[in-house]
């Protein structure tokens, strides 16, 4: 594959001064020495922001980790993740042309990048909004023909169901990825002849999938103009940060109030407040004792046929004067047992695997809808109760997944 730098080329090349703080995180995740450690971070944040990545952004990467320029074009050149050239507006499409997608109809889907968007590859439509590729093997043999679109798989396609994608890339959609047969994943296409348990048990879609709809950032790019700049392809905007409130100013909730049953009848408890262990109502989500870990079977829940549970004492905020903003804590609704119906599975949300799930359950979260209200006051009083997963509601979004997977969004 031949891979050289485009021959038009902009003048200069800068992060933005959020990608720029990004990436000073990045290079300094390394030893002194190590930083070229970075630089394919670094190179796909450049990428990231403009589209691609030109001579300029190579040389500005390698100038701040010190390396020679050859090193970084060496890297750059070699991996075909990195686009040399400018790539379309709505979507750039790599098209699988290794022999397991080649014997399905690779050529086929070639020849529509040829009709529909140009006759070479590297050269965006005629409009701007396409561009295309062929690559090597990209790993989803058993899905053949495929196509990388972005950051998806888009598996099992045909010349028609592949235009169709691209009709729809073109105004503004981004069509769910993963095989577009009808498939679940990749089991024998006329059916599963095992397993039929896990048939009936499944999500509706293969975890794969799931996520990148949970994420929905196929074809968005961080070009660096996002504050704060964090998970911008998210469509749900993060909550606003809460202001610094003084420990004397924070409103405190009365230990054991009652909120009303909800309609399903299931008891809902108003959390305890933990005022003997520190400020009250203060907390640092990402503070105090990582190994502090809660309780079993929840922190604040009444479980079925018990007594409500209270909330261990937790270790002591940090002080006000170490820079961290400090949050009013507000305890959520919690639930008892989950609603008629049975609870929602929680792992669907990025960033919570089984020991979280069963965390959630403990503490009382049973429902997405339940995550969708949290507010900062309520995030801040979960944060403290996840012990080493503290952060994670921020940084993986689970109020804006949730509202989506609630369908709310």
């Amino acid at each position: 594959m031949l891979r050289r730098l485009h021959a038009t080329q902009p003048a200069s090349f800068a992060f933005t001064p959020a990608n720029e703080a990004w990436a000073a995180t990045q290079i300094a995740k390394y030893p002194e020495g190590r930083q070229a450690s970075a630089v394919i971070p670094l190179l796909w944040r450049a990428q990231e922001q403009e589209g691609w990545l030109s001579k300029p952004a190579i040389e500005h990467v390698a100038d701040r980790l010190g390396m020679a320029y050859i090193r970084a074009l060496e890297v750059a050149t070699f991996y075909f993740m990195f686009q040399l050239s400018p790539v379309g507006r709505a979507a750039h499409v790599q098209v699988c042309g290794t022999t397991p997608c080649m014997l399905r109809g690779a050529e086929d889907l070639v020849a529509v990048c040829e009709r529909r968007i140009s006759r070479e590859a590297h050269h965006p439509s005629p409009d701007g909004l396409l561009s295309w590729e062929e690559v090597e093997c990209l790993g989803a043999c058993a899905n053949a023909p495929m196509v990388q679109i972005g950051k998806d798989y888009y598996e099992d396609l045909t010349p028609a169901s592949f235009e169709d994608l691209l009709n729809r890339l073109v105004v503004g959609q981004v069509p769910a990825p993963g095989p577009q047969s009808g498939r679940y994943a990749s089991e024998p296409a006329g059916g599963v002849t095992s397993l039929h348990a896990w048939v009936e048990g499944r999500h509706p879609r293969n975890a794969s999938v799931e996520l990148a709809l949970a994420l929905g950032d196929t074809v968005k790019r961080i070009d660096g103009t996002e504050a704060p700049l964090r998970a911008p392809w998210l469509r749900t905007p993060p909550p606003e940060e809460p202001a610094p409130v003084r420990a004397e100013d924070a409103a405190v909730p009365e230990p054991g109030r009652d909120r009303p049953a909800d309609d399903s009848g299931i008891s809902v408890q108003q959390a305890p407040a933990d005022s003997a262990a520190k400020p009250p109502g203060m907390s640092n989500p990402d503070g105090g004792d990582p190994a502090m870990a809660p309780a079993s079977p929840g922190l604040g829940v009444t479980p079925p046929g018990g007594p409500e549970t209270p909330a261990p004492p937790l270790a002591p905020a940090p002080d006000a004067g170490s820079g961290a903003p400090l949050v009013p804590e507000q305890a959520p609704v919690l639930l008892s047992a989950p609603r008629p119906g049975g609870p929602d599975d929680l792992e669907r949300l990025a960033g919570v695997g089984p020991k979280l799930h069963k965390l959630l359950n403990e503490l009382g979260f049973w429902h997405f809808d339940q995550i969708a209200d949290w507010g900062p006051g309520e995030i801040a009083w979960v944060n403290s109760r996840l012990g080493a997963f503290r952060g994670r509601i921020e940084r993986e979004d689970w109020v804006g997944q949730a509202r989506r997977l609630a369908g709310r969004a």
